[in-house]
This record gives C-alpha cells, sequence and structure tokens, in this order.
C-alpha cells in the first residue's frame, strides 16, 4: 500500500473527503519528519515506535575498484513495531 492508496480508507473510516483525508495524512507524514529531523523519537501506541541512531564513521570498501574508503558517521532511523504486529 502506497500513501494514494491509504487516502481511500482513510476517507470513509472518518467521513471525509478524500481531499481532507489526503491533508490530514501528509500533515501526520511532515511532523513525524520534523520531529525525527531535530533528533526526537516518535511513538505511536499500537504501531511502533521510530527512533533516530547516531551510526559511527567506519571503514568500508568501494565495489568497483576494492579501495578502502571512510564512510561517514551520519543518523539513522529504526523501526520498532507494536506487538499488534506479531498476530
Amino acid at each position: 500500500m502506497n500513501k494514494t492508496e491509504l487516502i481511500k480508507p482513510v476517507a470513509e473510516a472518518a467521513g471525509i473527503s478524500q481531499t481532507q483525508a489526503k491533508a490530514a495524512i501528509e500533515k501526520v507524514f511532515d511532523t513525524l519528519v520534523e520531529t525525527l529531523k531535530n533528533g526526537e523519537n516518535a511513538t505511536l501506541l499500537g504501531f511502533g515506535s521510530f527512533t533516530v541512531v547516531e551510526r559511527p564513521e567506519r571503514q568500508g570498501v568501494n565495489p568497483k575498484t576494492g579501495e578502502k574508503i571512510t564512510l561517514a558517521a551520519k543518523k539513522v532511523i529504526k523501526f520498532k513495531p507494536s506487538s499488534r504486529f506479531e498476530k
């Protein structure tokens, strides 16, 4: 399912137009992105948790040349689903 496919069932369940549902879904995603960009974690009860994790600098290998390269430290997002998904 993609974002476009999510709009119709949300609109029907909430009793709103698809335009309103699209705006609401986009606002939710925008808010999650901004929260995570600010280094904060986000937990959606019954769905899961998004956490920001610092990945340290590490050594890698260029697959074309075999040359060793240094991969910079960066922040990555990890998702842990709620126990609801274990069923």
